[in-house]
């Protein structure tokens, strides 16, 4: 059911903004508003039934406005595109044509460039179904936007089942040879913020990954985990190894067991404190672990900062760098064709 939908004229912005909270049977509640398509809030119940937020964003629409939090951007939550993840240089080719897309992260493009569909105010509509709810999203990013050719329609679905499972269908077309690979960058803590995510339990269904250098761009190996630091193929903590990494923590790319387009489980993330647990699935073939290395506790909600490891993102991709990477799989989208991509996060409690 929908709980709470509202409208809020944003001067900032010079437009109004839809807010709107979904509630299922169970009780877990998702809060989402049109602007940068962002998931604003997820609570769920611990093992004695009390809700509480699990995911790092805030209250106010308004918040996500602030010089400070756009110069220091975390993605709290957001719809992530046209490009999720990196590209080397922000420099890429289709069929001989150079682009140059407008670099945010050093020496690279991020998440979509600075101008994002993070900071995009999308156009909504509400359903419910008998056994389901949710928001429809829709937009238009006009060619050469961010320095991305083709004008690319966008169509994105959240809804929240009876199953407690929050699920993100994507659909994009183009009218130009382009390049597509969308995403959500929330962040997850179980125990609600009380402490961070290093004693959380980890599962990932990923026997490879992406090696990297120092600009967080894969070299274009695929090297097997084989009990490395990034090894999570049976259950540990977070952060039992998490000092080996380089870098400030996990910040990586791994490859999914399974084959490309069909839903397969990513990860499986327990919090013993509250009993919580979360799965995550994805038609994509890879998906980015991101510890949250970067929060410092300069933004919070219901005066909880976010320190650093407070959240930890599953992040559905194409792998980073696939434009300048032909051995990886293929992030283009041609005109005729549909970019399809489907990622559940599903919560419930786990057996004691």
């Amino acid at each position: 059911m929908i709980i709470n939908e509202k409208k809020q004229f944003i001067p900032a912005l010079n437009a109004e903004v839809r807010t709107v909270t979904l509630q299922n049977r169970k009780h877990t509640q998702v809060t989402v508003t049109n602007y940068g398509g962002i998931i604003m809030s997820i609570k769920t119940p611990d093992r004695r039934g009390n809700f509480a937020e699990i995911a790092l964003g805030f209250n106010d629409v308004e918040d996500y406005l602030t010089e400070d939090y756009k110069n220091n951007c975390p993605y709290f939550g957001t719809a992530v595109g046209r490009y999720a993840n990196r590209i080397e240089h922000g420099k890429f080719s289709i069929d001989g044509t150079d682009y140059q897309l407008n670099c945010n992260n050093g020496p690279n493009a991020l998440h979509g460039g600075p101008g994002g569909f993070h900071q995009k105010i999308w156009e909504m509509e509400t359903f419910k179904e008998p056994k389901r709810t949710g928001v429809i999203l829709t937009l238009e990013s006009k060619d050469m936007e961010e320095g991305y050719p083709g004008n690319l329609k966008i169509k994105m679905t959240y809804t929240l089942t009876f199953d407690n499972e929050l699920v993100i269908d994507y659909e994009a077309t183009t009218d130009k040879k382009t390049i597509v690979n969308l995403t959500n960058h929330s962040y997850f803590n179980l125990s609600s913020m009380q402490h961070d995510v290093l004693n959380h339990l980890m599962v990932l269904y990923a026997d490879k990954f992406t090696p990297k250098d120092e600009y967080d761009i894969p070299t274009g190996e695929i090297v097997a985990v084989n009990d490395s630091p990034v090894d999570f193929l049976l259950p540990r903590l977070i952060g039992e190894r998490i000092a080996d990494v380089d870098g400030k923590g996990y910040d990586h790319n791994f490859v999914i067991n399974g084959f490309e387009g069909d839903l397969n489980m990513g990860a499986r993330l327990v919090d013993s404190s509250t009993g919580r647990s979360l799965e995550f699935y994805t038609t994509e073939p890879g998906f980015q672990v991101y510890t949250g290395n970067y929060l410092d506790g300069r933004f919070e909600r219901d005066d909880i900062p976010f320190k650093e490891n407070y959240g930890i993102c599953f992040e559905a991709q194409k792998y980073p760098d696939s434009p300048n990477k032909p051995e990886f799989p293929s992030a283009e989208l041609l005109p005729g064709e549909t970019y399809r991509q489907t990622t559940v996060y599903k919560f419930g409690l786990a057996e004691q």
